[in-house]
């Protein structure tokens, strides 16, 4: 291994005063157990000589040298020796990622099994669990656009809607992928990372091509294209499973525009892959959309000093066995102390202490490696960051503690997650409070907006459905900190939702949900 003196320093150079004590020992050791010198003053020199017995025969190598060679090496070893630089490992998040994905009538073609639509969405939950710990966001368009998922780190949202796409929910047929990629750039906007945009469809509208060309020749991000079909098309089912036939009783037929998504895709610079049964095309997404974050951002990387240390910890356990020698003799009434004294102290308290991995990596690191790992629950014990712990617990499923966690901290995302941890709790109208106070600190947040919009439109179908007048609103849902009996902040709301009313939220259809928002916004409903 090659070392680059000129640039060879150590990170933690305080600890190499640890060298002065190691170097003096042996030579306090010496002078405390020097006969010579503990007797010349009671003793004539010349008698002296002839009364000391054992000294010529004293082994050259003694504890005390084994001693000061185990704290000079671990001295040099926790002062951090570098000579190069690395990559940070959890420097950078996962690049957010925006599937725009076509409902037009011919996605229900059956050519790809089971149906088009059917494996496109089986593939936007695959790309979604992919990327644990990243931002995705999804967008349907057939000849309208619309947000059906802002970019997020919490694949919930996309498993709760994702199921219940369908071209029958669209208001129009169509196949606009310029309206899509519009959508799609404004979520992106204002993020500073470098993001991909993945377009899943069966064909392109081509009266759209410059609108399109012009989208994406201005824009900062990737875009990737997966073609879904096959040549000669495929019959197209109907919701209950049956071919669907025209007026005069012929199958009507889901066609592939090859020619035409080749057209713009080359036209726009843009790679382009079909849908394949396995993971290949999830890992070719995947693997374009980091590479594109690194390339993107490689001047804003800081890199840092790699530690190079550890490789002193194979001479310090060797020269350690080396004392294990016998007829050598240790005073171990300290280190019988210390271990009583750690023995003491409960598991729990020691174990979240300290641990041997704190010498090589903070507990945020080696929170963030469980993390993404999918190890949410030992992530959380780990983090000392308020956020990343709360985020830990609440993909855990640890509701509580989580809400107990966000509560500490007073920022929109703070308060989005509360919203989001109280809506899986049920607690929609805590949610819609928690909400509103992440769009008063920051009114551009479309994560928060767009599940209050969710969480309104639930609370208005239960006013609907319900024979019961009430008079709860969500300004008179008091949302405040306090403390429970072991002295921990919660959250605690002022009126909840009966568990009638919260049940029958269960039952809204998100299917349901998204026509009507579709077609409100397409402006073909009320």
């Amino acid at each position: 291994m090659a070392i680059d003196l000129t640039a060879f320093h150590f990170l933690r150079p305080l600890w190499l005063l640890l060298l002065i004590p190691a170097a003096l020992l042996p030579f306090v050791w010496l002078r405390r157990n020097d006969m010579r010198a503990r007797w010349r003053d009671i003793i004539a020199p010349h008698l002296l000589e002839h009364l000391i017995v054992g000294d010529k025969t004293r082994a050259r190598v003694q504890p005390v040298h084994i001693l000061s060679a185990l704290i000079a090496l671990g001295a040099i070893s926790v002062a951090g020796p570098t000579w190069e630089q690395e990559r940070p490992p959890f420097d950078q998040d996962k690049a957010p990622l925006v599937v725009v994905l076509e409902l037009a009538r011919s996605m229900d073609a059956s050519d790809i099994a089971p149906t088009r639509i059917e494996r496109a969405k089986q593939k936007v939950l695959d790309l979604a669990a992919a990327r644990k710990g990243a931002r995705t966001g999804l967008v349907v368009f057939a000849s309208s656009a619309h947000l059906v998922v802002p970019p997020t780190e919490d694949p919930a949202m996309l498993e709760l809607y994702v199921p219940a796409l369908a071209p029958e929910l669209m208001p129009r047929d169509g196949r606009n992928a310029a309206a899509g990629l519009a959508i799609a750039e404004r979520m992106l906007q204002k993020d500073e990372a470098a993001g991909t945009i993945v377009f899943m469809s069966d064909g392109f509208d081509e009266s759209r091509s410059d609108e399109f060309l012009r989208l994406a020749k201005a824009s900062k991000h990737q875009l990737l294209w997966l073609a879904i079909g096959t040549e000669n098309g495929g019959p197209i089912r109907r919701a209950n499973g049956e071919i669907a036939v025209d007026d005069a009783g012929h199958p009507v037929t889901g066609t592939f525009d090859a020619a035409a998504i080749r057209k713009i895709t080359q036209a726009a610079s843009i790679p382009l892959a079909s849908v394949r049964p396995d993971d290949d095309d999830i890992e070719w997404v995947q693997r374009r959309a980091q590479v594109y974050l690194e390339a993107a951002q490689e001047s804003k990387i800081v890199p840092r000093w790699k530690e190079t240390g550890y490789w002193l910890m194979l001479p310090i356990l060797l020269i350690a066995l080396y004392g294990f020698r016998r007829g050598w003799t240790v005073k171990w009434l300290p280190v019988v102390l210390i271990a009583l004294a750690t023995a003491s102290v409960p598991n729990a308290a020691r174990a979240a202490s300290f641990e041997w991995l704190d010498l090589f990596a903070t507990h945020d690191q080696q929170g963030r490696w469980h993390f993404e790992h999918g190890d949410y629950k030992r992530a959380a014990q780990r983090f000392d960051d308020l956020m990343w712990k709360g985020r830990a617990q609440y993909l855990a499923g640890d509701y509580p503690d989580a809400l107990e966690t966000f509560s500490r901290m007073n920022t929109a995302e703070a308060y989005f997650y509360i919203g989001n941890t109280l809506a899986h709790m049920k607690d929609y109208e805590g949610a819609m409070k928690a909400y509103d106070n992440a769009l008063a600190l920051r009114a551009e947040f479309a994560e928060a907006r767009a599940n209050r919009d969710l969480v309104q439109k639930l609370i208005k179908d239960e006013k609907g459905d319900s024979d019961e007048s009430t008079t709860v609103k969500p300004d008179q849902i008091d949302v405040q900190k306090t403390k429970s009996k072991d002295g921990k902040q919660v959250l605690v709301q002022g009126q909840r939702p009966s568990e009638e009313a919260w049940m029958r939220n269960l039952n809204t259809s998100p299917a349901a949900f998204l026509h009507q928002r579709f077609a409100q916004e397409a402006g073909g409903g009320p």
